[in-house]
């Protein structure tokens, strides 16, 4: 459970100018080593493995890794320590930061401190939908001539990096309800200081950290109230969590969607690979806007980062000029390549309503084409019984489905803890797609490149990167097919 408070920020030694970032080969740790790198600070860092991309990501930048979390990774006594929350409170240098007394802070913490001191932050929130909308926002922002910084939670087709450093006026980030590390059990969102913000839906999720959906109510309760009344707050008026958790927050509530009451809204909305959505402001037509991307879902990313790029002084044409250049996140509805009219797409939907909204928008853009779904059980709510009867049906879409065996960590699940599998198959198969329980990838491969045919498409949902099964399918399509790879 989180605490009901930041903690207070710690005092900062001045000069700072050395930074170990314990967890530093995650994506969003690796990154922040980066950015305090190009603001002049010396970096290095320790985690309990380093492999490719990020070792060498790293390694290209000048960026020390020490292996383990070893007390004495700080024996060259930096100036500040910044805990990711891979990191527990026994680790070796965790122990050490507090025993010999070195201040240290969580990556959010870090975020504010260092960079949103004079670039206000836009922040993206919600159970989806946040990594899209944050990078559509920073897209239109940037092509619109305002220079954003942006950090989000995937690497953007435009930018081809997750975050970015400009000069402008605004800071876009992606904010999270996940917390933060082992000291500073708050949602990351709470240290983002909103001056505008989307909330694009609320569901329940994280159950490692969050007993019910009312306590996760009450965290983006407390988000909403973070925004100024000079500020701005919009919230995906569809969703009744969203309405509710802002009824009384201080900033102007706007409302974006498919209804007909929003300020913003979807008028008409023509599918297929690219969308075409005629958009309406305060019941002013904004014209037509196109989208390289496909299903209701991100309709509404595209009006939430519409919303806030409306806020922000971009004018509406200049938002429609810039969305069609959209380019998506890796691992969002991503194709990865074609083998003999067999498209592989890499999504990361985990949760039962990212899978669902995922396969029905594929079955909606394809609708002639047999529909494979592949999913993993790879987060800390997707391996829980949780969503145990909430699965089967999100896969309705399809028609084939094969099942992962969920992921282990070694904290792993008690076996009544864990989603069964075996229960999923069979719940499946009774609404209708035929469903297989194949445990591991490469006999997944297999048992797809023997039945796979022309014009199928695979989907692989997992909020990994299911073990390369994306690429590894790629081959060994190309391998029994005699063709070469297409993307």
């Amino acid at each position: 459970m989180p605490d009901d408070q930041p903690r207070p920020f710690p005092d900062l030694p001045d000069p700072l100018e050395t930074i170990h970032i314990i967890g530093i080969c995650g994506t969003a740790m690796g990154s922040l080593a980066a950015m305090l790198q190009r603001r002049g600070y010396t970096v290095r860092g320790s985690d309990s493995m380093a492999y490719p991309p990020m070792s060498e990501w790293l390694a290209e930048r000048g960026i020390d890794i020490i292996l383990g979390y070893d007390e004495s990774n700080l024996d060259w006594d930096p100036d500040l320590v910044v805990v990711g929350n891979v990191c527990r409170a026994e680790y070796g240098d965790a122990v050490a930061t507090r025993e010999r007394g070195f201040p240290h802070i969580s990556f959010p913490e870090a975020l504010r401190h260092f960079f949103f001191d004079q670039q206000r932050p836009l922040v993206v929130t919600g159970t989806h939908g946040k990594t899209t909308t944050t990078s559509l926002l920073a897209w239109i922002l940037h092509d619109a001539g305002l220079d954003p910084s942006f950090f989000a939670g995937g690497v953007t087709g435009n930018f081809e990096s997750n975050y970015r450093l400009g000069e402008g006026p605004h800071f876009v980030i992606e904010g999270d309800e996940y917390d933060t590390a082992y000291f500073d059990k708050v949602p990351k969102f709470w240290h983002y200081a909103p001056h505008r913000a989307v909330i694009n839906n609320i569901e329940f999720d994280h159950a490692d950290i969050y007993d019910d959906i009312g306590v996760i109510e009450e965290m983006f309760r407390r988000f909403a109230g973070l925004v100024p009344e000079d500020g701005s707050l919009w919230v995906n008026g569809d969703d009744k969590r969203a309405m509710a958790v802002t009824d009384e927050a201080d900033a102007p509530r706007r409302t974006f969607g498919l209804g007909a009451s929003h300020e913003l809204r979807a008028a008409d909305i023509d599918y297929g690979r690219t969308t075409d959505v005629d958009v309406v402001y305060r019941d002013e037509p904004l014209g037509t806007f196109e989208i390289p991307a496909f299903g209701e879902f991100n309709v509404r990313n595209l009006l939430g980062a519409t919303g806030l790029a409306l806020d922000a002084g971009v004018a509406p044409e200049t938002i429609a000029e810039a969305t069609p250049d959209f380019e998506r996140v890796q691992q969002r509805q991503e194709i990865v390549g074609e083998v003999d009219e067999i498209l592989v797409i890499d999504d990361y939907a985990h949760h039962p309503t990212a899978v669902q909204s995922t396969l029905e928008a594929l079955a909606e853009c394809f609708p002639d084409r047999r529909l494979w779904a592949i999913f993993e059980a790879k987060s800390n709510t997707s391996r829980r019984k949780v969503f145990q009867d909430d699965y089967p049906p999100a896969f309705a879409s399809a028609d084939r489905v094969v099942i992962s065996k969920p992921f282990d960590k070694k904290d792993d699940l008690s076996e009544d803890e864990r989603i069964d599998t075996d229960k999923l198959v069979a719940d499946t198969e009774r609404l209708g797609p035929d469903a297989e329980r194949i445990p591991e990838v490469d006999a997944i491969v297999e048992h797809l490149v023997d039945r796979l045919e022309p014009g199928d498409i695979v989907a692989g949902l997992s909020g990994s990167n299911f073990d390369g099964l994306h690429t590894q399918l790629l081959e060994a399509l190309e391998t029994d097919r005699g063709k070469s790879l297409g993307s």
